[in-house]
């Protein structure tokens, strides 16, 4: 499954960012949410846990996702994470690290279209690597952000764009807003320079970076900070609440709070 490959080669370029941090590194304050190195490494490491035990153990998911919820609605959900995964640092990077590459190992030889459970809908094993790899993309950018390094980019980031694409319902069902019927036609610049192509709305239309596209729908820059020319009511809405993850409806970062430090 060539989407488990790509989601290999996005954690590893995080770690190559997270290689080179001394311990006093992993408590650096980013621009998201004020988390840490530390809370977005545990975050993904309990995720990742999650996202496996869904393929392989879906009844133990289930029990892990019943105490997920009862701390989400008790507003404990940090707290629920931190305490599934105790160690930090350097210790807490070599553990991500083990995990990542053996799930990795593991889902490449699973049938794609093999269902998994998950907080909503069941979906399927390329899915459900491919939002992995977007939280690690999202994730990672706020880490990058912090220590101004630039990631390097590749043409695996489609998986991305995919997902902000099939995520066009949900980014106005989650907010309360009516479906248009037709999604705005999007002109992407890929990373290789190819030009890919979705939607069909001629007067409603997204052109520019495919980088800065998954940048806005992953809510890790705000619209105006990018330079996306988006022209239409439609398309001007969607850019402007985009969300291709689940749970409760998130608002973009405001313009300028999220850049290259």
């Amino acid at each position: 499954m060539q989407q488990a490959h790509d989601f290999l080669t996005e954690c590893e370029e995080l770690d190559s960012m997270i290689s080179s941090l001394q311990s006093d590194d992993f408590e650096n304050v980013t621009q998201f949410k004020n988390w840490t190195v530390n809370d977005i490494l545990v975050h993904l490491h309990f995720w990742d846990a999650g996202a496996d035990l869904s393929l392989n153990e879906p009844d133990e998911f289930t029990i892990m996702f019943d105490q997920l919820y009862a701390a989400l609605k008790a507003g404990k959900l940090r707290g629920h994470e931190n305490k599934k995964v105790k160690v930090r640092g350097s210790e807490l990077a070599s553990v991500w690290r083990e995990k990542y590459r053996d799930m990795a190992k593991r889902w490449s030889k699973i049938d794609p279209k093999h269902r998994v459970k998950w907080a909503g809908p069941d979906m399927s094993a390329r899915t459900s690597i491919s939002a992995r790899q977007m939280e690690y993309w999202a994730h990672g950018q706020a880490i990058f952000d912090l220590f101004g390094k630039d990631r390097n980019e590749s043409d695996r980031i489609r998986n991305v764009v995919v997902l902000g694409v099939n995520a066009f319902g949900w980014s106005h069902k989650v907010h309360g807003f009516d479906i248009p019927t037709t999604m705005p036609k999007l002109t992407l610049s890929a990373p290789s320079g190819d030009q890919w192509i979705y939607g069909e709305d001629g007067e409603n239309l997204i052109d520019g970076s495919a980088v800065e596209f998954c940048q806005v729908v992953t809510q890790t820059r705000n619209i105006l900070d990018t330079q996306l020319v988006v022209k239409g009511a439609v398309a001007e809405k969607w850019m402007a609440y985009a969300q291709c993850f689940a749970g409760r409806p998130e608002i973009p970062p405001a313009p300028g709070t999220r850049f290259k430090q």
